[in-house]
């Protein structure tokens, strides 16, 4: 497809969610909840359909080697095609944000000014292999008023492509538009292109992905972004820490579902414990089928494991890979997350309440855990519901992005003839 026309037919959409905008936030909650209902229904009736498509992913990404954890981000199977739909009855059974009064005061000259919490319009997502998030946006983005545009990766383009023509189909027998929900087929570079710059039509873009789709976003992008999704997470283990709740947290946040963003990348091991410590949790991280790289440190005490580069610890894996290192102490092991994290989710594991705290302060990211695995950083996890991305800058929104963080304030003034 040329650029011209990827141009073209993109704008088309966008005119269309911007059409469907105005009638969507103005939309009751009943109304939204009805669509959310009727959206689940609907998935759990074609899931025969829909998993099908998803098979016809699965196996051109095996066809072409893709790694085994990207496999997983891209499987959809019974289990979780039906969490999707109850995720979207979850969305229905959440508070509304939309035209909830979140400030109210009189003025001195009588005139009352409030704010108000409205949608931010048409929300635009630029997205990889997860047709789990084509879901969650679709709800989310509806119940808080906003229509949605979704433009996924390649690899996902079957089942992108059976999840919205069932939501679409389902909108079609509620009050709400079907263009509430659009899909941008066409997964080359000049559709994500042509999406970037749909100022005036776009009202926020929020990439989710990896490092690489980050920055093209940044770098082209015209409509305003919400940068998510990079988790370079790192887990500080404590001199004073419980070793074997530390394991388990350890082998959790790495292991469990090592394809997502929130999942551990680097450890960084207090060197008095590092002697004792490091032998045997090396053996149990190895037993799951994880490959470890460390530094010189760590190789002394673990010969066989690989050596570390400079890149290593800058390296987002999604993958069963870990990179080790033994610091000297809080200051270090802080100085290492201030200049390789991502700002997404940091973790220490210490039974020192001093250390804890100082550890909350010192770093700079959207989840801080004590005591706690990093893959605990979810909207539904968090209580927020489903979540759109995890925002890792510091305007608008940051963390898990729930309902409230789809919206914005508007001023409303209420006189009673008042000129200045």
């Amino acid at each position: 497809m040329n650029p011209a026309s990827a141009a073209n037919r993109v704008r088309k959409q966008a005119v269309a969610a911007k059409a469907a905008a105005s009638q969507l936030r103005n939309a009751s909650t009943v109304e939204k909840n009805t669509a959310l209902l009727a959206m689940a229904a609907a998935l759990e009736k074609e899931q025969k359909a829909i998993l099908a498509a998803n098979r016809e992913d699965v196996a051109a990404a095996r066809a072409k080697g893709i790694s085994t954890a990207l496999i997983d981000r891209l499987t959809l199977d019974e289990g979780r095609l039906l969490a999707a739909a109850a995720g979207l009855r979850e969305v229905a059974a959440l508070p509304d944000p939309i035209g909830v009064t979140v400030s109210m005061s009189k003025r001195p000259n009588g005139m009352e000014v409030g704010r108000v919490r409205v949608p931010l319009g048409v929300i635009a997502m630029i997205y990889e292999a997860r047709p789990n998030v084509t879901v969650d946006a679709a709800g989310l983005c509806l119940k808080a008023g906003n229509t949605v545009i979704l433009r996924g990766g390649s690899e996902a383009l079957c089942s992108n492509v059976a999840l919205v023509a069932v939501m679409r189909k389902a909108l079609q027998a509620t009050s709400l538009p079907a263009e509430s929900i659009q899909l941008i087929e066409e997964t080359d570079r000049a559709s994500a292109q042509a999406l970037m710059r749909q100022t005036g039509l776009v009202d926020v873009l929020i990439p989710r992905g990896g490092r690489g789709l980050i920055r093209s976003v940044m770098e082209n992008a015209t409509v305003p972004v919400i940068h998510t999704g990079e988790g370079n997470c790192h887990i500080f283990v404590d001199e004073s820490a419980d070793l074997a709740q530390a394991r388990e947290i350890i082998i959790n946040a790495k292991c469990q579902r090592p394809g997502v963003c929130n999942a551990l990348e680097t450890l960084l091991v207090h060197r008095k414990l590092a002697q004792d410590f490091l032998p045997s949790l090396a053996r149990d991280l190895q037993a799951r089928g994880v490959i470890l790289k460390g530094c010189s440190a760590c190789q002394a005490i673990i010969p066989w494991i690989e050596a570390a580069t400079l890149d290593d610890w800058d390296t987002e894996y999604l993958d069963l890979i870990l990179a080790i290192k033994v610091v000297d102490g809080m200051e270090e092991a802080v100085s290492h997350i201030e200049q390789h994290g991502t700002g997404h989710s940091e973790a220490i594991l210490t039974k020192d309440y001093a250390a804890a705290r100082r550890f909350l302060g010192l770093v700079d990211a959207a989840a801080v855990y004590v005591n706690a695995s990093t893959r605990f950083t979810d909207g539904q996890q968090f209580g927020l519901g489903a979540e759109i991305g995890i925002s890792t800058q510091k305007l608008h929104a940051r963390g898990p992005m729930g309902l409230e963080e789809l919206t914005c304030t508007k001023f409303v003034i209420y006189g009673n003839g008042h000129i200045r």
